[in-house]
């Protein structure tokens, strides 16, 4: 299995950036595609954006696209968020998630449904104020 864990969540004013972190350790980082997801007060859970595991592939949601931008770097086991443009709309909890695709394709990612997804941290508040 693995562990993640998610930094670089903060308070930043309307227009601002921040670049989000996720560090992973246990087995072998390339085995797994990645997904950010963020859950804000009452609502559920929702998709963010997800790279494969060679990071030749990447969506996101509508809500982000044009202003978030998902990468990784597989020798340091690690996957950002750059969010760049904020909007208080985006204020929520975000959440790193690990998907086991070891046996797939390299270029097939999981879709938005957080149960395709094997493992979670523990999430990182990101506040934008207006």
């Amino acid at each position: 299995q693995v562990q993640v864990v998610e930094s670089g969540g903060g308070l930043v004013q309307a227009g601002g950036s921040l670049r989000l972190s996720c560090a992973a350790s246990g087995r072998t980082f390339s085995r797994y595609a990645m997904g950010w997801f963020r859950q804000a007060p009452g609502k559920e859970r929702e998709f963010v954006a997800v790279i494969s595991r060679s990071g030749g592939r990447t969506y996101y949601a509508d809500s982000v696209k044009g202003r978030f931008t998902i990468s990784r770097d597989n020798a340091k086991n690690t996957v950002y968020l750059q969010m760049n443009s904020l909007k208080p709309e985006d204020t929520a909890v975000y959440y790193c998630a690990a998907a086991d695709f070891w046996s797939r394709p390299l270029m097939v990612v999981p879709g938005q449904d957080p149960h395709e997804y094997d493992y979670w941290g523990q999430g990182t508040q990101v506040t934008v104020s207006s």
